[in-house]
């Protein structure tokens, strides 16, 4: 029975602040301490979003700006992954590539704006190599620290059980630097969104970002505010999605 209670609790607890505030924002209000021009109340958003989902707009914004976030987060994430991978394991590649790397990595992606317009136009395959190159260095340092901080005593004692090449790749090297891996792709999913929105926001014509930009033409505050809900939305179910294979992929740290 207590281990009931507690496993409810522990499942409420994370949502107990979102749930007070979105109850003293509807509160407020209704009293009219926050004005509808300020900020429309939670119900205003509520029904906005059921209006735009029974014309379908709001299920169109959303799958595009899934698609572009997947895309340029799949892209971004194996060629990060692949050079952390090979810089990490091979004295040759770091020293030929980390540089370079470093070097692109200081240079703020999202000042690269104006010039991926210029390079792929406003289409889908600017905000898909933005997205890319933002996700791509977390992925990468995350990736590169993991190996290169791998217990060098498990290294020798994969070896003295004969452990060589692949096997001791997959058995000892890689597990090993699984967990700063993964803090690479739950930091690199935060960059995502954070890309998306600048991009959608600035060269799009589809997407949330678009959506909420179309409404501020209008004056839709509560379109406005629901887009900034979505995205907030979209970003806690990424980071669930992470925490739950971390839990799965480093099971045998807990």
């Amino acid at each position: 029975m207590k281990w009931g209670i507690k496993s409810s609790m522990e499942k409420f607890l994370p949502w107990f602040i979102p749930i007070l505030l979105i109850g003293g924002w509807q509160f407020l209000s209704w009293t009219g301490a926050i004005p509808e021009r300020i900020l429309p109340a939670p119900s205003q958003i509520i029904q906005a979003g059921f209006d735009l989902t029974v014309t379908g707009e709001l299920y169109d914004h959303m799958s595009i700006s899934l698609w572009r976030a997947l895309a340029g987060f799949l892209i971004g994430g194996i060629i990060g992954f692949l050079f952390g991978l090979l810089n990490g394991v091979f004295r040759f590649a770091d020293l030929f590539f980390d540089t370079s790397i470093q070097m692109l990595r200081n240079i703020p992606h999202l000042a690269l704006i104006p010039l991926v317009i210029l390079w792929f136009g406003i289409g889908e395959t600017s905000k898909i190599f933005l997205v890319a190159l933002g996700v791509l260095f977390p992925v990468y340092i995350n990736t590169y620290h993991g190996i290169k901080t791998v217990d060098k005593k498990l290294i020798e004692m994969g070896k003295a059980y004969g452990l060589r090449g692949k096997e001791l790749f997959f058995h000892v090297i890689l597990p090993g630097a699984m967990s700063s891996i993964l803090v690479g792709i739950r930091f690199s999913l935060g960059v995502m969104w954070l890309t998306l929105i600048v991009a959608e926001t600035i060269s799009a014509q589809s997407g949330i970002g678009y959506m909420a930009m179309n409404a501020r033409e209008f004056m839709q505050m509560d379109v406005i505010v629901l887009s900034i809900i979505i995205y907030a939305l979209f970003g806690k179910l990424s980071d669930m999605i992470a925490r739950y294979f971390e839990g799965r992929l480093l099971r045998w740290n807990n």
